[in-house]
């Protein structure tokens, strides 16, 4: 029978595909591995391969179009079958798979081994209440609350949005009082687009950035700590760096990579800070999952370096270059984008003296970076001299990160980049 392909989940926040451009023509013949098409997800443009080997038999959405996660793109035959008649049974739906796929690293929120919490439309969906209002729970919490026979209309939602979660439902079932139930006021209308005004829909990757960024800032409860750093040993250890490095025919390192560099190691010296809020727990990261912020043309993406408390500054230095260049050519594989326990915003080449960054959930902790100012000091013998400063910004999850701790973090964040040499040991 024939074989429908469907549009693969390929990302952890991917709820629809674009088709960019299929790789195989009707009437070709496909084997196992074979890359079909290009799919544009919320974060990346990626291949997509096949399972079987046939006949690729039609195309069912064209260049250019969308399709939800499991909507049928493509039918398959093997050599010799005829094609389904209109409204025949359908074979089960093949779901193609990105090249090199890897699951999620992102920490959940929730788990649930109910085939309903793997399925969008049902993580989406309101649950009924015992008074018939319709409201929005997880998968999980749903069932826990049919089973306990709690109210879901009672509970107040401590998930991402207000939605009501596993815990939530438990935590009233124990005799735990409820909060009382918060209504979110109504967002305001934008004004109305008149002539001359240009109507720009919003593509998969900005719809996301708005959802994690509002769920960031109205979930997590921010602190913002700032220094400034004498940039000059940096400045002078860099250009013997790279003098050293382009005489053996090395690559050149940019103030960035040492930035990231002492990111990491200052990390290690503070692991308190690489960590994420679990609800009941505090999750410490074993390994630094540095997150880098890279701008691209409809928004941002955040590749990690992963062990970065391993790599070298020379290999962070190839990481970074690499990871933003198919950043910016969407040529990122989900593993290469999703797990960052710490980012880093640097807007220093933008010349933005200095700026506060917004959490990247589920992490604790963000890292602004500012350009590199040359501006008068107080030197030796208080004396008035040049100097090159350098704003570093600290947004930190106050569940996780006391203002303490991210004291301690950020002095030995401004050791390492006043002691460059530091950060080769």
């Amino acid at each position: 029978m024939a074989i429908y392909i469907e549009m693969p989940k390929l990302s952890d926040t991917m709820s629809e595909g674009t088709l960019v451009k299929w790789r195989k023509n009707e009437g070709d013949k496909v084997s196992t591995g074979d890359v079909l098409a290009e799919i544009e997800t919320d974060k990346a443009t990626m291949e997509m391969e096949v399972f079987d080997d046939g006949i690729l038999h039609k195309h069912l959405i064209a260049e250019g179009a969308k399709a939800p996660i499991g909507g049928k793109i493509a039918i398959l035959l093997v050599k010799g079958e005829a094609p389904p008649a209109e409204g025949a049974p359908q074979t089960e739906p093949k779901s193609p798979a990105p090249a090199n796929p890897s699951p999620s690293a992102e920490p959940a929120l929730e788990v649930s081994g109910s085939k309903a919490a793997s399925s969008p439309s049902a993580e989406s969906a309101p649950a009924p209440s015992a008074s018939g209002e319709r409201v929005k729970a997880s998968p999980l919490a749903k069932k826990i609350a049919a089973e306990k026979g709690v109210d879901l209309s009672s509970l107040s939602g401590s998930g991402p949005g207000g939605r009501i979660v596993a815990k939530d439902v438990e935590a009233a079932q124990a005799g735990a009082p409820a909060s009382p139930k918060t209504v979110a006021p109504a967002p305001v209308a934008a004004a109305p687009a008149k002539e001359g005004d240009q109507r720009i829909p919003l593509s998969g990757m900005r719809r996301i950035i708005a959802e994690r960024l509002l769920v960031s800032k109205t979930t997590i409860p921010h602190f913002y700590l700032n220094i400034e750093v004498d940039a000059a040993p940096l400045m002078k250890f860099r250009s013997q760096a790279n003098a050293a490095s382009e005489a053996a025919g090395g690559l050149k390192f940019t103030v960035n990579d040492f930035v990231l560099k002492a990111v990491v190691a200052a990390a290690v010296k503070v692991p308190a800070v690489n960590a994420s809020f679990a609800g009941d727990a505090v999750i410490q990261y074993g390994s630094v999952n540095l997150s880098v912020a890279v701008a691209v043309e409809e928004g941002l993406v955040t590749p990690v370096i992963r062990d970065s408390q391993k790599k070298s500054l020379r290999e962070i230095s190839e990481a970074v270059k690499d990871l933003a260049s198919r950043a910016r050519n969407k040529k990122l594989k989900p593993e290469e984008y999703q797990g960052g326990t710490i980012t880093v915003s640097n807007l220093g080449s933008y010349g933005i003296d200095s700026f506060s960054a917004i959490i990247n959930p589920p992490q604790a902790l963000i890292i602004a970076v500012g350009a590199i100012v040359k501006k008068p000091v107080v030197g030796a013998n208080d004396a008035i001299v040049a100097g090159q400063r350098m704003a570093i910004g600290l947004s930190a999850d106050h569940r996780v990160v006391d203002g303490a701790v991210g004291a301690q973090y950020l002095a030995e964040l401004r050791k390492l980049i006043e002691n460059p040499a530091l950060m080769l040991f």
